[in-house]
């Protein structure tokens, strides 16, 4: 919401409060307005590391960090009072808003994104206002701040001698050549994009860079799948299972009990499953 005039810049429907939910708002409001001189925002643990991190050297988050490659302050509202036009708004839009979706059958994520700059444009019609000066303080996105790299997840790692770094369970290897063997001990900037791709950087250079061994099971404890893949789903957790049980029953660390406790198990699943 512009301060200066009470009118909405940027909705959007996510499932969640999460880092590349504002990355992508934020990004649309650039693109659309400029860049402001401040966002003020709550105390979410998006905008702001709480007391007990900070104390451990966590002093920024990625959002905040991303504000700050773009010279954008962030300002933490004390109270939820200190920001009560934004608190008003809100109870417009739990409010009119979802009585509007009801009346258009929009029940969908999608859908309700692709309403929301209709909703937006009449809101601000209705509730806006003009601003006391006629300046306007945004400012253009100049041309080196890239927006995919800024709005990337970053963390940092140390590369091995062997020119390797481990990155979220999985091991990641730069590719040997002239401009990455002399880096081996430095410190580089691993980037996550939204999608899943992963790039390395050092300093504004882009490296080469390959998976090297993933540690992460490709059928993962949670997942949500259809019924119609269910059976698929649990004949793969199987087969994972049944593989690593061989290779316990391949370590040297177990004794004889150990592994005949083992085969013992392995001997009554295959018997539960068989037809």
């Amino acid at each position: 919401m512009d301060d200066a005039t009470g009118r909405l810049m940027e909705l959007r429907f996510a499932a969640s409060e999460s880092a590349f939910d504002y990355f992508a708002s934020t990004r649309a409001y650039l693109e659309q307005h400029g860049k402001p001189v401040a966002f003020y925002s709550d105390k979410a643990s998006i905008f702001r590391v709480a007391a007990s991190d900070a104390a451990k050297g966590m002093g920024i988050t990625q959002f905040g960090r991303a504000l700050s490659e773009l010279n954008i302050d962030i300002v933490c509202a004390n109270t939820p009072q200190a920001k009560g036009r934004v608190e008003r708004a809100h109870l417009t839009l739990q409010d009119r808003l979802v009585k509007e979706l009801r009346l258009r059958s929009i029940s969908t994520p999608e859908a309700g994104n692709a309403y929301l700059p209709v909703f937006r444009a009449d809101y601000n019609r209705r509730f806006g206002r003009e601003p006391v000066s006629p300046h306007d303080a945004h400012r253009p996105l100049r041309d080196d701040e890239d927006l995919d790299r800024i709005f990337s997840w970053q963390e940092e790692r140390k590369l091995s001698r062997n020119l390797t770094f481990h990155y979220k369970r999985v091991m990641y290897l730069l590719e040997p050549g002239p401009e990455t063997l002399s880096l081996a001990g430095e410190r580089c900037r691993v980037h996550e994009h939204e999608d899943g791709r992963v790039e390395v950087r050092h300093g504004d250079k882009l490296l080469p860079c390959r998976t090297f061994f993933d540690k992460v099971p490709r059928v993962r404890q949670g997942a949500i799948v259809t019924n119609k893949r269910l059976g698929a789903v649990l004949n793969k957790i199987r087969r994972d299972q049944q593989e690593r049980d061989g290779q316990r029953l391949a370590s040297r660390k177990l004794t004889l009990r150990q592994k005949n406790r083992i085969r013992s198990a392995m001997a009554r699943a295959d018997k539960a499953g068989s037809p």
